[in-house]
Parts: structure tokens; sequence; C-alpha cells
């Protein structure tokens, strides 16, 4: 038997980004919403990431916008002293579910964990119970940029007899030491993988490192929730991308101000997904001298590994860790509202928490499905230097229409989710003022400019 569910959203999928949205429409509207996820719990890739993993940026710019994720604290030790804290994988899930409780408790939430939705079905994959919800009852794709993570796809090459090969979740867990760990990917898993060992006493040349492509990443200390920091780092990137002569130009640029990092500077990167990366970071990763250039891995074989031109030596009782998986989904942009569902996307250049909490809000305070899209169009996810400087382009450009609108803006300026916010009664100071002149000066130019490189 199938049940109806009265509801006038039915949100599929309960990760960050279908949590803010959630979030944001019931602390501004009346609705009814059906929350479904296929995990047990809510919280998304966070249920099954790995134990030593941490949020790459401040935990203030994560979460729902209802209730701050910490308690925006300032790290007052250790390597990041002066730093706001981030979150660990264990508050992270535990901060998730508190705010379901939260949910719940208004009466205008229910939630379906480990359940299925095709069109508007949903079937327990545990009791095999079936609901479904009305015509009239809108439907959220909150899963459309869901990430894959080491922990539930294989490794993207060939294992053959006698190879180690663990996704990065079991290195917290090993039972027999190798003499040689081999870390495969080149993104923020793969650091934190390397950082991690080393913390644990593995010495840097018992590492190996392959990078099938070169990463930029943004210096996490001027990627921080205070409007002076955050509105300088904006100011240096517009700054730099109105005067760029190249997209190249335009990184090194940004890099000589202190807000892109690379971990070699004798190799140009390519790859621009930009988590953040802490200097001290940086310094420990320089350690690792055994990096693998030849693109992406084709097979691990015992004591080698087989690329597209060739094979590599390696130690035979070496462990390869999987950080391979492809992480963020670039599936092209979508208009956020049409008539079949509402589909979230980040707003702004990045910052998807605040994106879908946008998109929330919109939703709860406006009828019209082009005024809406109009208001917050989305943004990409970067991939590329030329991505990169699309996201901010696009980004900006949305960033600069939402601002317009004296409701949005104001809630805007409420929600600590929001990088760029100028809370009330921030003190004025020379930083602020100056970024906000060059933000004056220099966004314009900068968003003409980075819009003709990002077209190559």
């Amino acid at each position: 038997m199938t049940r109806t569910l009265a509801a006038d959203y039915l949100v599929v999928g309960a990760g960050a980004m279908g949590m803010a949205f959630t979030d944001a429409l019931i602390d501004h509207s009346d609705a009814t919403v059906v929350l479904v996820d296929r995990r047990h719990g809510v919280g998304g890739h966070w249920l099954e990431a790995y134990p030593f993993v941490r949020l790459h940026q401040a935990s203030a710019l994560y979460g729902v916008p209802s209730t701050l994720l910490g308690g925006g604290r300032v790290q007052e030790s250790g390597p990041e002293e002066g730093l706001q804290e981030r979150a660990t994988q264990s508050e992270i899930t535990a901060y998730y579910a508190r705010m379901l409780d939260r949910m719940v408790r208004t009466g205008q939430v229910s939630f379906l964990p480990n359940s299925e939705v095709v069109d508007r079905t949903i079937t327990s994959r545990i009791s095999g119970e079936r609901w479904e919800v009305p015509a009239s009852c809108r439907i959220v794709n909150a899963h459309h940029l869901a990430p894959s993570i080491p922990a539930e796809v294989p490794a993207p090459f060939g294992v053959g007899d006698g190879a180690r090969v663990l996704p990065v979740n079991a290195l917290a867990r090993l039972e027999e030491t190798p003499s040689q760990y081999v870390v495969a990917g080149s993104g923020k898993t793969a650091t934190d993988a390397c950082i991690w060992l080393l913390a644990r006493g593995v010495d840097p040349d018992a590492i190996c490192w392959v990078r099938p492509r070169e990463p930029w990443m943004l210096n996490r200390a001027r990627v921080q929730p205070d409007p002076a920091v955050f509105l300088s780092m904006a100011a240096d990137v517009m700054q730099a991308g109105a005067s760029a002569g190249s997209l190249e130009d335009f990184f090194l640029r940004l890099e000589d101000a202190e807000v892109m990092l690379r971990i070699d500077r004798s190799v140009m990167p390519s790859m621009a997904k930009a988590p953040t990366l802490a200097t001290w970071e940086l310094g420990q990763l320089r350690s690792l001298e055994d990096v693998v250039r030849r693109g992406h891995i084709d097979a691990v074989e015992r004591g080698k590994l087989v690329f597209a031109d060739g094979a590599v030596g390696i130690a035979d009782d070496a462990l390869v860790v999987h950080c391979a998986a492809d992480g963020l989904k670039y599936p092209g942009l979508l208009p956020v509202w049409r008539p079949e569902d509402i589909t979230l996307q980040p707003v702004r250049a990045g910052f998807p928490c605040f994106g879908a909490a946008l998109i929330g809000y919109v939703e709860a305070t406006r009828t019209d499905d082009d005024v809406k899209n109009r208001l917050a169009p989305p943004s990409p996810y970067p991939d590329t230097m030329d991505s990169w400087a699309l996201m901010n382009v696009v980004g900006t450009r949305s960033t600069m229409g939402f601002s317009a609108e004296p409701d949005i803006k104001a809630w805007a300026d409420g929600v600590a989710l929001n990088p760029a916010r100028i809370p009330p009664g921030y003190p004025a100071s020379a930083a602020l003022d100056d970024a906000r002149e060059r933000l004056g000066v220099h966004t314009k130019p900068a968003l003409a400019r980075l819009a003709e490189l990002a077209a190559g």
C-alpha cells in the first residue's frame, strides 16, 4: 500500500545544501517539508567521510542559516592560531543531527531516511514502505551536486593480484605497517592524507604522492569570516583580474598577493578547485619529494604503478591510498526554478551552503519563478583556471543582483554563512575602507577581463 503524505515540498537529499534550504524555507514561511535521504541520517557525505577530515573552511561559513556551526571561535593555539575554528567530522554530523531535531520540532518537517525517490514516490530501503506526495508538492533536487567520495566509489584504476589498495577512510584503522605509502589524488582529500601520515610520524621519504594535476589552493588565512579579511581578499582578486594579461598571469598575481598557493612553484597548476590550505600544511607538503606527475593511474600491480606512458616502481608491500574520487560534480548549470523541480546550486562564487539557504529564503518570500531565477541565478563549481575565473564572474554578478534587493541584503547580512557580510555594529577600520574602495574601483573592469579570459 502507498500512503499519501501531505506536504508543500519534497526535498530529495539531506546533505549540506538540502538542510540549508529547508532551514531557511521553514524559518521564513509556514511551508511543510518531507526531507528524504538514501543514507541513515542527515549530513550527506559527512556520514561516510574519513575520520580525520575537517572542514577546509571556517566552521562559521558552513551549515544552516539559523544556527552557527561551532561557536565562531578563533583558535588560540596550534599552527592555525588566530584563524577561525574548523569542525571535525564528528562535530559536523552531530550538528546536523541537532538541526534535524530542531526542524522536526517545528512541526513543519518530517524525515524519511534510508529511502529512495522515483518521481513522486518514496520507498524505504529498510521496510519497503511506500509513500507519495501530491501533484501540488514541489520537488527540490538537493543531490544534483552531491560529491563522490572514496568510501563510496571504487578506485578509478585496475587493481592486480597482490596489490594493496584501500580508500583513505581505512588509513585510521591500519593493522599492518607498509614500507611505503602511495597517495593517489591531487585534491583536498590527498593533501589531508599526506598531512595525517606525516603527523603520525611517517617519514616523508616513505610517501609517494601521485598528483595527476597540480592544484591551486586558496590561502586559508585569507578566507575568514571577518569582513576586513574576506573583502580584502576579494579586492585582491578583482585587482588582479582587472590587470591580468592571461589566466596564468591572473593566478600568479593572486599568488603574489598571498591569495593562491601552489605546492611546487616550479610547476604551473592546471587544477583550480581551490579548497583552502594553511601555510603550515603547505610547508609539510613540500617535504614530500617523491611526486609522480604522469597523469592518472591506469592500474596498480604488485610492485608498480601503470600509467598510459609506462610504469613506475613502488615497494612490493606498498599501500596505495585511494583519494581519487572525482569529488565535486560538473553537470552544468540549470535554472534553479523549473516547472519540474527546484535544483539547488551555489549562487555566489563558492559557498554552497549560503547558496542553498539563499534559494530557500527567495522561495519563501517570492511567488514568481522568473523573478526568483533573476534573483538567484546559479554559479558553477570550478575545476580549472578558466572555470575558477568564470565562477567569480558569475558569482559576483549574482551577488550584485540579490544584494540590490533590500530584504535579501538585510537577510544576507544577518547570516553567518555569507562570507562577504558586514554585520551591524562591525567596527570601521582602515583595512575595511581600503578593501571596499578597491572593490569599487576594480570590480567592473575585472569582471569584463575575467569573462574574456574565461572564454578563451
